[in-house]
Parts: C-alpha cells; sequence; structure tokens
C-alpha cells in the first residue's frame, strides 16, 4: 500500500489532508442538502440600492461574526506600531529586559490573533457570498420559470448574464458590510491613538479622513453610473453570443452565417469601446482617490515629524504616529480602489436584477388561496379545440390520436395556457388563463415531447420535482416507464442533456420523471417515439396502474398507448373525409372518405377495437 494511500484511508473527512491534520475538526463544511433560499421581494416601491442592502443585510447570521473578526484583524495591525513605540519607550529606552520580554510577548500574541481572525473572516466572506449568489439564483430562477400570468419563454442570453456575472457582482456587495466596516473601525482606532500621542494629530486624522472618503465617493459618481452602462452592453453581447450558438443550426440552414457574425461583431465592438471607456475612467478615478489618499497622509506624517523636531514626541511616540499613519494610508486607498468601485457594481447589478424579477413577474403571497378553493384538487380538464373539446373526468385516462400539428397546438396550449388563442384550456369550466400560473401548475403537469434531461444522475432527473425522500413514487415511476433494464443504479451520471443515453433511455427517464410527479393531471405528448415495441407494450400495460386515482390526458399516435385508453378522442385530420366508422362517434364537420382507406384505417387501428370514441 503506498503512503498516499494510507494517509487518504486515515483521513475520515476526505478532504485528503496529511497526517498532522487530518485528525482536526473540519468547520464549515456544507450541509449536505441545500440551504433554504426564499425568494427576494422585488416591489415597485424598492430601488437598487435598498435591494442591495437587502440582499446584504439577508446573510447576517453570517457576516456579523465575519465583521467582529474583520475588526479584530485590522485594528489588530493597526495596533503594531502603537504596541512597537510602547516597547521602544519602555524598555528599549530604559534598558528594562523584563519588559522588552513582556512587549516581545504582547507583539506576537498581536500576530496571532490577527492572523486568525484574518483567516476566518476570509472564510466566512466567501461563505456568505455563496450563499447570497445561491438565493439571488433561486429568485430569479422562480422568476423567469414561473412568472406571473403563466406566460414562460425559454430564458434568453440576457437572463443568463445577468444569473451569471451580475449575481457575482451584486453578491460581492456582502465584502461592503464587513471591510469597510472593519476599516473605519482601524481608522478610527488611529485616529484615538494619535489622539492620545498628540491631540493635534488626532484631530486631523478625525476631520481629514472622513473628507478624503467623502472626496473620493465624489469622484466615483461617473464611474458609478459608467459601470451600469458597461454591464448592459456586456450582458447584451453575452446575450447575443448565447441564442447564436443555441440557434446555429437555424442560422446556417438559412444560410445566415455572414449576417450573423457581422452583428456579433458589431455588438462585440460596441462592448469594448465601452470596456476602454470603462477602465479608463477606473484609471482616472484611482488616479484622484491615490492622490487624494497620499496628501491626506503626507500631511499627517509631515505634521509628526515636525513634533518630534520641536520635542514634543518622543522617539518611541514617533515611531508609532509614523506606523499609524502608514497604517492609515492603506486603510484609505482599500475604501478607495476596493470597497467604492464594489459599490458601483453591486449597484448596476442590483438594478439589473430588478429589471429581470419586475419584467419576468412575481407572485404575491397568498393570491392563490381563492383560486385553489375554486379549483377541486383533482379537477375535470376540458381541452377545447377546434375540432372538438375534449373532456378529461378525474381519474380517467383519455387517448387523443391527431396529426403531428394538431397534437403539437394542443400539447402548447396545454403547456402554457395564455400563450394559444386557438385552443382554450379549462378547469371545472374555468379558463386556465383566467388561474394564476402556480395554482395551473399544482393541478396539472405536462411532459413535452422533447426529453430534456439535466446533467447529473438519473435520480436527480427523476426527483427534480417528487423531492429526494419520495422513494416509493420513484420506484413505482421507474417501473411503470420500462427503466428496470438500465436504471437498476440510479446514481449513473446521464451526462449534458443525457448524452451517456441513448434517445429511448432518455424518452423513458423523461416518461419516469413526469410519473414520478404524481401530478393531479398529468398531460404525456408522444412519449414512446423512440422505443421499441416491445418496450411500448410493456409501458400501455403499466401506464394505468401506476395512474389509477389521478387523470391522464395522452396525446399520441401509438396503438398500443391508445389501446389502453378509457376513451380516445380522434382528431386526425385526413385527406378528402371519410366514412364514419361503426362504433365511433363522428366529429362534426368531416367529410367521408373511401372505403378502401377506411378498410386500412381500421386495420391499423385494431388495437382501439370496442373502445369509446368521444
Amino acid at each position: 500500500m503506498s503512503r498516499s494511500s494510507r494517509f487518504a484511508g486515515a483521513d475520515t473527512a476526505g478532504l485528503g489532508r496529511g497526517p498532522l491534520t487530518r485528525r482536526l475538526p473540519v468547520l464549515l463544511r456544507e450541509p449536505p442538502e441545500p440551504v433554504r433560499a426564499p425568494a427576494f421581494e422585488a416591489g415597485a416601491g424598492i430601488t437598487p440600492g435598498r435591494f442591495l442592502l437587502r440582499a446584504v443585510l439577508s446573510v447576517k447570521r453570517v457576516t456579523v461574526p465575519a465583521t467582529l473578526l474583520a475588526v479584530v484583524w485590522q485594528v489588530g495591525e493597526s495596533a503594531v506600531p502603537v504596541v512597537m513605540g510602547v516597547a521602544i519607550d519602555r524598555a528599549l529606552a530604559t534598558g528594562n529586559a523584563a519588559q522588552l520580554v513582556l512587549w516581545l510577548g504582547v507583539l506576537i500574541s498581536l500576530y496571532l490573533a490577527l492572523t486568525m481572525a484574518a483567516k476566518v473572516t476570509n472564510r466566512l466572506t466567501s461563505y456568505a457570498v455563496q450563499l447570497l449568489q445561491h438565493r439571488l439564483r433561486s429568485t430569479l430562477s422562480i422568476a423567469v420559470l414561473h412568472p406571473a400570468g403563466g406566460v414562460a419563454g425559454a430564458p434568453d442570453g440576457r437572463v443568463v448574464s445577468v444569473m451569471t456575472n451580475d449575481v457575482a457582482r451584486l453578491a460581492n456587495g456582502v465584502i461592503l458590510l464587513i471591510m469597510p466596516v472593519a476599516r473605519i473601525a482601524a481608522i478610527a482606532f488611529i485616529a484615538v491613538s494619535l489622539l492620545a500621542t498628540h491631540w493635534l494629530l488626532g484631530l486631523v486624522v478625525l476631520l481629514g479622513a472622513p473628507a478624503a472618503v467623502w472626496l473620493m465617493g465624489v469622484l466615483s459618481e461617473r464611474l458609478s453610473r459608467d459601470t451600469r452602462a458597461y454591464q448592459e452592453l456586456l450582458a447584451s453581447t453575452v446575450g447575443r453570443a448565447t441564442d447564436l450558438v443555441a440557434g446555429y443550426r437555424v442560422v446556417k440552414g438559412i444560410h445566415a452565417e455572414a449576417e450573423a457574425t457581422r452583428r456579433y461583431r458589431q455588438a462585440s465592438q460596441e462592448t469594448l469601446v465601452g470596456a476602454e471607456r470603462n477602465a479608463a475612467l477606473l484609471g482616472r478615478f484611482l488616479v484622484g482617490s491615490g492622490a487624494v489618499g497620499g496628501v491626506f497622509v503626507a500631511a499627517v506624517m509631515g505634521l509628526a515629524g515636525w513634533f518630534a523636531v520641536d520635542g514634543r514626541l518622543s522617539i518611541g511616540e514617533l515611531i508609532a504616529a509614523v506606523g499609524l499613519t502608514q497604517a492609515l494610508l492603506p486603510q484609505i486607498q482599500s475604501i478607495a480602489s476596493i470597497s467604492v468601485p464594489n459599490l458601483a457594481g453591486a449597484r448596476a447589478a442590483s438594478a439589473r436584477v430588478l429589471d429581470v424579477l419586475r419584467g419576468d413577474g412575481g407572485r404575491k403571497p397568498g393570491e392563490d388561496d381563492a383560486v385553489r378553493a375554486e379549483v377541486a384538487p383533482l379537477p375535470v380538464l376540458e381541452v377545447v379545440a377546434p375540432a372538438a373539446t375534449i373532456r378529461v373526468a378525474p381519474g380517467e385516462l383519455v387517448g387523443v390520436r391527431a396529426d403531428d400539428r394538431t397534437a403539437a397546438r394542443i400539447a402548447r396550449a396545454l403547456l402554457d395556457p395564455c400563450a394559444s388563442a386557438e385552443v382554450e384550456v379549462r378547469l371545472d369550466g374555468r379558463p386556465a388563463r383566467e388561474l394564476t400560473a402556480h395554482a395551473y401548475r399544482s393541478r396539472v403537469t405536462v411532459a413535452p415531447h422533447r426529453a430534456t434531461l439535466f446533467s447529473g444522475t438519473i435520480r436527480d432527473n427523476l426527483t427534480a420535482r417528487s423531492g429526494a425522500g419520495a422513494s416509493e413514487p420513484v420506484a413505482a415511476a421507474v417501473r411503470a416507464a420500462a427503466c428496470d433494464d438500465f436504471a437498476t443504479d440510479l446514481d449513473r451520471p446521464v451526462g449534458e442533456d443525457g448524452n451517456r443515453l441513448s434517445g429511448g433511455q432518455r424518452q423513458r427517464i423523461a416518461l419516469a420523471r413526469a410519473l414520478a410527479s404524481d401530478a393531479p393531471v398529468l398531460v404525456l405528448h408522444d412519449p414512446t417515439t423512440a422505443v421499441d415495441p416491445a418496450t411500448e407494450h410493456t409501458i400501455a400495460e403499466r401506464l394505468p396502474v401506476v395512474r389509477a386515482g389521478r387523470s391522464t390526458l395522452l396525446i399520441a399516435s401509438s396503438p398500443a398507448l391508445l389501446g389502453r385508453c378509457d376513451r380516445v378522442v380522434d382528431l386526425f385530420e385526413d385527406v378528402p373525409g371519410r366514412e364514419d366508422v361503426p362504433g365511433r362517434e363522428s366529429v362534426p364537420g368531416r367529410k367521408d372518405v373511401p372505403r378502401q382507406e377506411d378498410a386500412l384505417r381500421e386495420k391499423r387501428d385494431a388495437p382501439l377495437r370496442g373502445r369509446t370514441v368521444g
């Protein structure tokens, strides 16, 4: 056994630690499950600044300890010259060895305290940033995927940019609550120490430091405005690139590569100009703020030197004053070069996040309560199409046979009731477009024909809605979708968009995911087109069992699936017309078809015989 394997085996935390540290406790480890992330509100009266403040204050349980430790860190660094000055006056100047040992011990203890405080502060700060990013992305995801009114489209590149770049900038605003507070505390400590050294030095710092910071804030106003404009350009370019990649096949199909390239090059050039302008403004701000801070610190140091030459300061006090003044410069420069630009970027990002939240809407708490009272837990589903009305009573398994265009139109209306003007969806007689998105989706789940899987494992895809602890519905869904042959290990990775699975396996996983949701009303659109006939018959036999007691609308052309339905609504649009088939109800407005084609139809639809067709 190798040395590394022996150490890895002894490291029970699984962090790859060595023999000297593997037995130490591990603090602040990530929880086994994602933390709860309640959505942020984005009402009309919330400004970008207020939203930023609310976001920063949402992780107080982490930022408050981090701020206190940061104060210890920064004040400890500022106290080093004070301890050194006292040691010189009490030990070196007098030749007292005991005092020298004492103050050396104080200096070592101070370094240990500020070093540990710095390490834990950085860890807590990173953790707070990650928590805030998680909550912001959860809020944006809810707003984009579950908008008010039910009109949900595919997120474009702009939304992707906001969820990545702007969320990161806004979450970095957490640092504004930690480090600036600690730096201000350090400046106050320096001022008090200089007051104890000489009252005029302390007074100059107390009055001059706020004035210097205010002047730096004035210098940053133009930078703040331009930063938001640059972020808009950057998001637009990222969105254009994302949309171009997503629609590359369409662009190739219409031979529009040259035009698409020209438009992207133009947008990229505008963003480059904005980046150069923003960098120039940042450089001017840093030069100006550096000049303000440098002049202020030079004035304080010159005043301390004059007092030392005049005999009003001892050698130790002079060293302490010079050290405190030198410690004052990085505090002011950090506020100017890090905190102020960070604030500008966070405010701009906050405004962009608010735009997305308000543009996509958000559900007010409690607005679904009245709707829930009007719609039964297992409602009657009605789909009013131009050809006929499809009615699914509670607990029924109803099939719909239609051409591809009609089937896609019905599925699209069920997926988004507000987006279709030709097909109307009703729940218990009430138009679905009058219901809120949450009320409708809590009753009706639609599994579209295209099988889209998430990166991760089979279990991750199956429990996307039902929850990780719902093992029984998942097991029943896996069996009903005939996934037994390849899904014995639910922790098997599926790859990006399921690229590690075959087309039939992807489709069966998507069907199992829909069945695992245990929805009151489930709509399936051609769930077995990529499955072999034997597996399709197995799914057809198991589907009524797993959906017993709940309503199911099956839009399909498979005789095996339609043969297991309680009723079948035939909306197939034939060429000239058709003759009514015995045992079927005719659809008004249809013409007769030749008997030869009708015979062929009867042969093809043999599994449907003996069932009622509505």
